[in-house]
């Protein structure tokens, strides 16, 4: 026991640095689009899945891991992850095809659903005092916060300086160097061998969550199985995911504790953070292409022009608590949505010309009124949860998240889709063929473009393009300025308020 507590900061380090990898590779591929599309040549669907494969597999899957590893140990789980993380990686560098990167990208949401809720649960282990506790997991929320906030940036200078696979093959050697580590001083953890595990509770949440996913993107194109069968499938995961919900209700030790959501502000914090990151983590992408292939700027230039986004989400994570100590928590978060709605709303407005300084205070506005909402929803989770029930709490919090992501670039991404392919319409001089590929992203546009071979043609389908996508991307915008507002209302209206208090009552367990 002693020796644990002596190794307790090297083993935070190296949970941080962990969680890093698996955070920033969340959102890492963003700014890599345009050099993906051009070497891949995937359809949009295609495109929409290798970007957010993995949040969907991570979503489902966090809870399976978290419960496993109470179950059979926490240490095991961070070793194979990095095993699976690091395979998946060497893998997905060198993907020859849009179905390789996919499948590549899957397994690293499982390597990462099985790194995730065992370094949380590693680090309350190892920090037995609470005060100690407290600043460890205080450090390990701004790295995750920090890792996804600096994907665009790490993506933008690999893909411009070496090629698009550079940003899964940085994770190898680093792997290398971790695992070691890793044996040498992570601690073993009880095993709790008696303690239930549902494996059908596990298939119905991950199967129903891909199909939900699936059926979302496919009902847009119908490309791949049609629109008839693709509603089908959608139907079919929202059947699984009710069939999930009834049958927690009816297990003793429920695999995810569907009781938490009977308290309306734990249900309400938690739909403020899946939409909050919903339309955060849709719109990064849409803006990041945007950046590149509307405005014309280098990967590196691109992501430099979201730092501003990056840096007012730290100072809003800084400054959140003092926000919620002085403002209460409904103003926090409806505040911080209400903000974020409103930088948003100067896209609506803009065409293919450059809008540097709007630009910033956009993002600017939109990183910190999310990270504020955001931490003033977790505040409302953690304190509507009874004690007894908060590791429960703080998984679906997590899966709320990877939810919020995966979904948020599937429905935004689709809506994108839908408005993108008619926009564009047919160009004098452009093949039918080289069209139907142009219709697909504006991404693949501009890789039809550079192949058309003549000059004249191609600017004029590019120009064409970028026009198409800034008319998508104002009705992608639109939806989510919606969204945001209607979620700062619900907030206002749906979290109690105590009398005499300004923050959420706290539930006896």
């Amino acid at each position: 026991m002693r020796e644990r507590r002596v190794n307790r900061w090297p083993v935070l380090v190296l949970l941080c640095f962990s969680l890093l990898l698996v955070a920033v590779d969340a959102t890492v591929l963003h700014i890599a689009v345009p050099a993906l599309t051009a070497a891949l040549e995937p359809s949009a669907v295609q495109l929409l899945w290798i970007i957010d494969s993995y949040s969907l597999v991570v979503a489902p899957l966090l809870i399976t891991f978290g419960t496993l590893g109470d179950r059979y140990g926490r240490r095991p789980f961070v070793l194979a992850g990095y095993v699976v993380f690091g395979l998946a990686s060497l893998s997905a560098a060198f993907a020859g095809s849009p179905l390789a990167l996919i499948v590549s990208r899957a397994f690293l949401g499982v390597g990462g659903a099985m790194i995730m809720p065992a370094t949380l649960s590693i680090i309350r282990q190892v920090f037995t005092d609470r005060r100690e506790r407290a600043i460890a997991l205080g450090v390990w929320s701004a790295v995750a916060a920090a890792g996804a906030a600096v994907g665009p940036l790490v993506g933008g200078v690999l893909v411009e300086h070496l090629w698009w696979g550079a940003v899964f093959l940085i994770n190898v050697p680093l792997l290398v160097i971790l695992l070691p580590v890793a044996v040498w001083i992570i601690p073993p953890s009880p095993r709790r061998p008696d303690q239930p595990w549902d494996a059908t509770s596990a298939a119905l949440s991950t199967l129903g969550i891909l199909a939900v996913a699936f059926g979302l993107k496919e009902a847009g194109t119908g490309h791949m199985i049609g629109r008839d069968a693709s509603i089908a499938v959608l139907l079919g995961g929202v059947a699984l995911l009710v069939w999930f919900v009834r049958r927690q209700r009816g297990l003793a030790i429920p695999l995810l504790d569907i009781r938490l959501f009977r308290q309306r502000g734990f249900s309400t914090g938690v739909a403020c953070v899946a939409l909050a990151i919903f339309a955060l983590v849709g719109l990064e992408l849409m803006l990041a292409q945007y950046l590149q292939l509307v405005l014309g700027l280098s990967p590196t230039a691109a992501a430099v022009r979201m730092l501003p986004l990056m840096v007012a989400a730290v100072a809003g994570g800084l400054a959140a608590a003092h926000v919620l100590q002085r403002a209460g928590v409904r103003a926090t978060i409806s505040g911080g949505l209400a903000l974020t709605a409103l930088s948003l709303t100067p896209v609506l407005t803009w065409g293919t010309e450059s809008h540097p300084v709007m630009l910033a205070l956009c993002f600017v506005g939109i990183g910190f009124g999310v990270e504020v909402a955001l931490l003033g929803a977790s505040d409302v989770i953690m304190a509507s949860a009874p004690e007894a029930r908060a590791g429960g709490a703080a998984a679906i919090e997590e899966t709320a998240y990877e939810l919020g992501a995966g979904l948020g670039i599937a429905v935004l991404g689709t809506i994108t889709t839908i408005i993108y392919a008619p926009a564009l319409g047919t160009i004098a001089g452009v093949p039918e063929r080289l069209m139907a590929q142009a219709r697909e992203s504006l991404a693949s546009a501009a890789h039809v473009a550079h192949e058309t071979g003549d000059g004249a043609t191609g600017e004029t389908l590019l120009n064409a393009a970028r026009a198409a996508f800034v008319t998508a991307l104002h009705s992608t915008v639109l939806v989510s300025v919606a969204m945001l507002a209607l979620t700062a209302l619900a907030v206002a209206v749906f979290i109690p308020r105590p009398p005499g208090a300004e923050e959420p009552e706290r539930v006896p367990a």
